[in-house]
């Protein structure tokens, strides 16, 4: 199982030079993945007066300081953004990390606030449609060979990007979802990883073990064979022990990464400081008693 960081791009990690001091920490400490959200306003009303940070940015800087921490935007809303422009940021830090990237894309949300408040459709069945349609042409623009496309929401005639995704034959793509909703379970099956939240475990609360098998029973009913990840998260206790009894179960069920979050109604979800003393204790394999 691998161990990552989960970092809001709000508050005080809006700012690049406090992602890139945490993203050394990580490294340092020995955990494998830093995963920022890519929101522009969240949630209005409880985001007001909050900085945000534009994730290409924050991840550039975290990518800058490290040299093997893996790095996820958790989730980019691809409807929300212009799949060529986004296919070429990603590549761009895909080249510049050594192929450390990992994609992570989703509906978003949000809706009314992350998409009605610029005028931009909200209606779940086209952003599902746009999100599929996109990821479609992200996957044919990191292979640097040329593209047309006629589609319902996007049109490219004879482009060819390059340098092609420095990751052949590109980024892994993990697809984030609400579980038990199981259409957005049989988009990821389609790609390399499932992030999924639960219903019953809001942010920072770990899943129950069997939502967890169930969930892995049904996405590799939908997938062919090959590697796949599975992302489940939530604060883990400072006790090896403890840590031990709820990680180790969802590793059994079929989890391959621990995300360490904040508590998304807490107060330290976006505060350096406790997120900082969490990560530099080390990630909670290595607190695993024997």
């Amino acid at each position: 199982m691998r161990f990552s960081v989960n970092l809001p791009n709000f508050g005080d990690f809006s700012d690049p030079r406090t992602v890139a001091r945490v993203a050394v920490a990580a490294e340092q400490a020995g955990w494998d993945g830093l995963f920022v959200w890519d929101h522009v306003v969240h949630d209005k009303r409880q985001r007001a007066g909050k900085p945000f940070g534009d994730p290409w940015m924050l991840l550039t800087a975290a990518a800058l300081a490290t040299t093997r921490l893996r790095l996820v935007t958790l989730v980019t809303p691809v409807a929300r953004r212009r799949p060529e422009q986004l296919a070429r940021q990603v590549a761009t830090l895909d080249a510049l990390s050594g192929g450390r990237v990992i994609f992570g894309a989703g509906l978003g949300g949000p809706i009314e606030d992350e998409f009605g408040s610029f005028g931009e459709p909200t209606d779940p069945v086209v952003l599902a449609e746009k999100l599929d349609e996109g990821l479609d042409l992200l996957n044919r623009y990191w292979s640097g060979e040329a593209v047309n496309h006629e589609g319902k929401h996007y049109r490219v005639d004879d482009v060819t990007l390059l340098p092609a995704s420095a990751q052949r034959p590109r980024p892994p793509v993990w697809v984030g979802g609400i579980w038990p909703n199981r259409r957005p379970m049989r988009r990821a099956a389609r790609w390399d990883g499932v992030v999924p939240l639960f219903t019953n475990a809001r942010h920072g609360v770990p899943p129950a073990v069997d939502d967890v098998r169930e969930l892995v029973s049904y996405v590799r009913e939908h997938r062919e064979e090959g590697p796949f990840e599975v992302v489940v998260g939530g604060v883990s206790p400072g006790d090896p022990e403890r840590a031990a009894e709820i990680i180790a179960p969802l590793a059994q069920a079929g989890a391959t990464w621990w995300d360490e979050r904040q508590l998304q109604a807490g107060d330290d979800l976006d505060r350096l400081e406790p997120v900082l003393r969490r990560i530099e204790q080390g990630p909670p394999a290595q607190r695993f008693p024997e």
